[in-house]
């Protein structure tokens, strides 16, 4: 009797294992998928800094789509195909040449562009950017920013400028070599972007960022920011 009821108890024991085995192995597929989703087809990045105040602001998650240009090997930068480029005025988010770290800025200058800065004022291809003041008032502007429109090249996009701060306001020019991409922050005077690190791979470029998908106040107990939820980016 003991003998039997031991069998019994191993069987269990036994089918019990190979559920749980079975169902790890089903987890375990189930968390590949979602990651090989995520590095080739959509993915979400958190925004822990301000580099690209107005537009993004700390504590937005952002979309990603990486189709927007080509389709990849999942974990890999490999290109399967390819079936646009990355364009001027595009949010994109990459990694950055200097640490490997994924980063999110605006494109300015594409393969062949020559750009320079002149004071600020953003010039590309000999075309200055023309600036104008954006209405208030804002909810989020901290002390010392002054929000303006930047238009060039057919692009209208709001940028942050911080006058009292010494920020790299010359530069260049500088002809963007084939497959670079010149990037900056929309917060000009308070951005680590190709002015420091240099030119961005084609191949550094993970995706194109149109939207925030939600938000939160990290300056107010990370409240939720209910109007920046669905928000296109510009």
């Amino acid at each position: 009797m003991v003998s039997e009821v031991g069998r019994v108890a191993a069987r269990y024991a036994s089918r019990l294992a190979g559920n749980t085995w079975t169902e790890r192995v089903r987890f375990a597929a189930l968390m590949v998928g979602l990651l090989a989703f995520r590095s080739a087809v959509a993915d979400w990045n958190d925004v822990p800094t301000g580099s690209m105040r107005p537009t993004i602001l700390e504590g937005d998650r952002i979309f990603v789509n990486k189709l927007a240009y080509d389709l990849r090997v999942p974990f890999t930068r490999e290109r399967i195909a390819c079936w646009a480029e990355p364009s001027r005025g595009d949010i994109v988010v990459f990694y950055s040449p200097e640490d490997g770290k994924r980063l999110v800025k605006r494109i300015v200058g594409v393969p062949g562009d020559t750009v320079s800065l002149d004071g600020g004022r953003l010039v590309v291809n000999g075309t200055v950017a023309r600036y104008g003041l954006v209405a208030g008032p804002h909810r989020d502007i901290l002390d010392g920013e002054v929000r303006v429109s930047e238009t060039i090249w057919g692009n209208t996009h709001a940028i942050t400028l911080m006058p009292r701060v010494p920020a790299p306001r010359w530069f260049g020019p500088t002809v963007v070599p084939e497959g670079r991409y010149f990037l900056m922050g929309d917060n000009r005077d308070n951005s680590a972007d190709s002015r420091f690190f240099g030119f961005v791979p084609r191949s550094a470029i993970a995706g194109k960022a149109p939207a925030v998908v939600a938000s939160c106040d990290r300056r107010n107990w990370f409240l939720p920011r209910l109007d920046r939820f669905l928000v296109r980016l510009v």
